[in-house]
């Protein structure tokens, strides 16, 4: 039996769109139902579907055998899995953004407000800026506008958001996509199947 943990959500309907088209279907798992757990005994396949930051634990911890998660989250996280293959989904890039016309001032410390602390600090200590993280779980967009912060680092897919509120993006730290993922031990006892996927998974990324 092949483990799969799916994010829920766009992303994990997306992926999931992926693997059925590349034999790996397993009925109608993002149907109309609250069902979370789907079986296809005759394939051996089941699917879970977990929060998108659960993926990478559920693949660490061996529940999963594979799974999909976005690059923020694995960077943010730094989960103690393999990672396989970029499914070339669910595009878009961290970035730091500020108000429209902001000047940074170099004389004193940063105020970043973000949900990705670890990503955030990494990227400042590369420049060896001094900053102050301000973590926050939502509506990061309101940080600067009410001078809570001076900037914030966040997942910017079209710019629509930051545009609507004032703000533009003045550094981009990284790309994002999706990324098929394995737990280690199971990618070394069912690495056949685990690599036979992997492969129609590229046939279907080419198409």
């Amino acid at each position: 039996m092949l483990n799969i943990a799916l994010p829920t959500g766009r992303l994990g309907d997306r992926a999931y769109s992926v693997l059925r088209d590349a034999g790996y279907g397993c009925g109608d798992v993002f149907g109309d139902n609250r069902k979370l757990i789907f079986k296809n005994e005759e394939q051996g396949i089941s699917y879970f579907l977990v929060k998108p930051v659960d993926v990478p634990i559920y693949v660490e911890y061996g529940i999963a055998d594979i799974g999909v998660a976005g690059k923020d989250i694995l960077i943010e996280h730094s989960p103690d899995v393999y990672e396989l293959l970029d499914l070339g989904i669910g595009r878009c890039r961290m970035a730091v953004a500020a108000k429209n016309g902001y000047k940074e001032d170099n004389n004193r410390t940063l105020r970043v407000a973000t949900k990705f602390v670890n990503a955030a600090k990494a990227f400042y200590r590369g420049k060896s800026r001094e900053i102050e993280i301000i973590k926050l779980s939502g509506s990061i967009e309101t940080a600067p506008l009410l001078e809570l912060s001076d900037v914030i680092v966040d997942i910017v897919e079209t710019g629509t958001t930051l545009k609507e509120n004032g703000l533009s993006v003045i550094e981009e730290i990284f790309p994002i996509s999706a990324r098929l993922i394995a737990n280690k031990s199971s990618y070394n006892f069912k690495s056949v199947i685990i690599n036979e996927a992997v492969e129609k998974l590229k046939g279907e990324i080419k198409k």
